[in-house]
């Protein structure tokens, strides 16, 4: 329903929060902790630019593939276990596998997964 279509008292608003609270005698109250306190770092000296402009020329780096994210973060690990004898195949959480998905909100395996 919008507010053209409601009654005279009904007032919408915007979404904006407020900043206090109405008492029994319908005054408001304003409360100093309910203010939103912006806190903006100083950037004189700063010499990059909010804007990057279309004409920018595309990054060199390749896009992440879980190949590529597995042999940069686990698969070195996994080497190194190997070569020095202490790898175990039923120890996998060690290096992140989680062989359940319960507790997760958003279960991957095996329900889940795109068709």
């Amino acid at each position: 329903m919008t507010s053209k279509r409601g009654p005279r008292t009904l007032n919408k608003g915007r979404g904006a929060k407020t900043t206090g609270v109405f008492t029994s005698s319908k005054k408001f109250l304003k409360i100093r902790e309910m203010v939103p306190e912006l806190v903006v770092p100083d950037l004189t000296g700063f010499k990059l630019k909010p804007y990057v402009s279309y004409k920018a020329p595309s990054g060199t780096e390749e896009p992440l593939t879980a190949h590529k994210l597995f042999m940069e973060t686990v698969a070195p690990q996994i080497e190194k276990d190997v070569k020095d004898g202490t790898f175990d195949m039923k120890n996998l959480e060690k290096y992140g596998f989680e062989p359940t998905q319960e507790g997760k909100l958003f279960q991957l395996y095996p329900k889940n997964y795109a068709q």
